[in-house]
């Protein structure tokens, strides 16, 4: 697959966004990224069923990077709980791999894609109502903690998203200040990432009719130029965060999640 200069404008452009986005609303830039990377893959010939694992792998990976420029600036602010990153981490490694190493690569890309569709659409009334769990109990166990992070993980690794509409309600509900749990999400998104990422190259390296410029699932062009766009933009978003009506923003911002997915539904249900 060539890479010409307007696909190089495109990832750009996506990645300036998606970053700027999750350093403003606290969210992934999964839920951008996915349908619209689906879509430049199905216009440069990529099959429909390809073209979603690809994007969801490769929306994944870019996590790796955006989350590591993200948890230095809330560890700087001593909100991250490293006790619960610990405790998550194991489950959330184990529950990745099963996703990204089995799961992922037995399902078909129509059904990945209305999976994600529906967690899209579910996210996007989580975000437009500003909901957040009551605080009725205290963090669980081990045992609790890794299952937990076994359900985080292995869902991320379904839709390509770094997990937060998982973590977050879950923290908050276990009396972890929203603040809090916001920033040990964003340390969350690494052992995530890093867990499904090893998982779509190991399952997609034997995949059939991959374009040239792929490592297992993961789109490499499109890993490159997003990562080092959103990285630069997300402390920009965070910045913005304290000067905008950020809950105003979140119900616009849900708006647009129905529409992309929307998309992804009806990709998938008419593939």
């Amino acid at each position: 697959m060539d890479i010409q200069p307007q696909l190089i404008v495109e990832l750009a452009f996506l990645g300036i966004c998606t970053g700027f986005l999750a350093g403003l609303l606290g969210i992934g830039g999964g839920m951008i990224m996915v349908p619209f990377i689906t879509i430049m893959l199905s216009h440069r010939g990529v099959s429909p069923d390809l073209a979603v694992k690809m994007a969801i792998a490769t929306s994944m990976a870019t996590i790796i990077f955006t989350s590591v420029s993200s948890v230095r600036a809330h560890h700087k602010r001593g909100a991250v709980r490293w006790d619960l990153v610990k405790g998550l981490a194991p489950g959330i490694v184990l529950g990745g791999a099963i996703a990204s190493m089995g799961v992922f690569a037995f399902l078909k890309g129509s059904s990945l894609a209305v999976f994600f569709g529906l967690f899209v659409g579910f996210s996007a009334t989580q975000m437009f109502l500003d909901k957040k769990p009551a605080p009725t109990r205290q963090i669980p166990g081990t045992a609790g903690l890794v299952g937990a992070g076994g359900l985080i993980g292995f869902f991320s690794g379904l839709v390509g998203a770094g997990g937060g509409f998982i973590s977050v309600p879950f923290m908050t509900w276990c009396n972890v200040s929203i603040h809090n749990a916001v920033a040990t999400s964003a340390a969350l998104g690494f052992p995530i990432a890093v867990a499904n990422v090893a998982g779509y190259v190991i399952s997609g390296m034997s995949v059939q009719g991959l374009p040239d410029d792929a490592f297992g699932y993961i789109w490499v062009p499109a890993l490159v130029v997003i990562a080092a766009c959103s990285v630069f933009t997300a402390p920009l978003g965070a910045k913005a965060a304290h000067k905008l009506p950020v809950k105003k923003l979140k119900r616009v911002f849900a708006s647009i999640l129905y529409v992309l997915a929307s998309y992804m539904l009806y990709k998938g249900l008419n593939s």
